[in-house]
């Protein structure tokens, strides 16, 4: 039996349904007032926890189950770093103290390569690149992965770390989906820096094939870059205007300009108290290039990403499936 937290999540919508339909039994743990319908009609187990930092609940949810992943976190570009500590790590160290005295034969943990912070400009990003996040998201999943670990060094917890890229597939909305895809074919089409920044794209259903593997493959203690190819923001859009049947022009906003207006969003932020449009701490996302090795889940675990063009095909027909974005005519 398998405990995870997560499930309703973006990740869970893909990873739930594909562990059923390879003979996994799982049991999924989340707040009382959450939408169950989607896991019930997977059959999967429901354990309840007011909140991810409850000990004891998710110590009760853990009985009977030898395998854990621990998917749950907030990740936005905006918030109190005291919502992204309570949630990333404090939920982790609950999930850890859970777990602690727990049969639990392999423990999988959904990091970022976010947490690198500042990717190096002389080589790829692979698992020993040093980390120096730079903003509350990055800085508490650092924090929790390293809590994870020292799980395994200092009590011999099987755990594994994954760090995907920057997510886009079906049921996405945010960050890489809302600019790459529902901005342009909305008719926002801006690009920054004439479009030379690299982005590191994971196609979700391939995150889901990570920790398959990592299931089956992966190492105790060790760390594993889940991400597709890295591409120029301009190839990104190439790629999804062609399959999109829309246009290749984009107004151009230069680096000054665009960070000028997500600081002034980001200021008025604290008295509408909504997200801005472009909240300042995407920045890191937008402005660096994130140049990042997968190699050695491709070695040790088999990994095999989708190529970009064939995921953002996918990720458009569930749009215009659902009725969110229209379809070419």
């Amino acid at each position: 039996m398998i405990l995870m937290t997560g499930a309703t999540g973006f990740l869970g919508h893909h990873l739930v349904p594909r562990l059923v339909q390879s003979g996994y039994a799982l049991r999924a743990v989340m707040r009382p007032s959450s939408d169950t319908q989607f896991l019930q009609k997977y059959g999967v187990e429901l354990a309840y926890a007011e909140d991810i930092t409850d000990v004891a609940a998710l110590a009760q949810a853990c009985e009977g189950c030898d395998q854990v992943i621990h998917a749950a976190g907030l990740f936005r570009f905006w918030g109190e770093r005291e919502e992204f500590w309570q949630t990333n790590v404090g939920g982790t160290t609950a999930v850890l103290q859970a777990v602690k005295n727990q049969p639990i034969q392999r423990f999988i943990y959904i990091s970022t390569i976010a947490v690198v912070g500042k990717p190096p400009t002389n080589r790829p990003i692979d698992e020993t690149t040093r980390c120096n996040p730079l903003e509350p998201y990055q800085q508490s999943k650092f924090k929790a992965e390293n809590l994870v670990l020292a799980a395994h060094a200092e009590d011999g917890l099987p755990a594994i770390v994954l760090r995907p890229g920057a997510f886009y597939g079906p049921w996405g909305h945010y960050a890489f989906n809302r600019l790459f895809f529902e901005e342009p074919l909305k008719g926002w089409r801006i690009k920054v820096d004439n479009g030379r920044h690299i982005t590191f794209p994971v196609f979700v259903p391939d995150v889901v094939q990570g920790v398959e593997l990592a299931l089956r493959n992966g190492r105790f203690g060790q760390i594993y870059n889940i991400c597709g190819e890295s591409l120029e923001h301009n190839r990104v859009n190439a790629i999804v205007n062609e399959l999109a049947g829309i246009g290749n022009w984009r107004l151009n906003f230069p680096t000054w300009m665009v960070l000028l207006l997500a600081r002034a969003w980001t200021a008025l932020s604290k008295f509408t108290g909504r997200e801005p449009f472009y909240p300042i701490n995407m920045a890191p996302y937008v402005f660096q290039d994130w140049h990042v090795s997968y190699q050695k889940a491709v070695d040790e675990l088999g990994f095999q990403p989708t190529p970009f063009a064939d995921g953002a095909r996918q990720t458009l027909e569930w749009y215009w499936q659902q009725g969110l974005l229209k379809r070419p005519s």
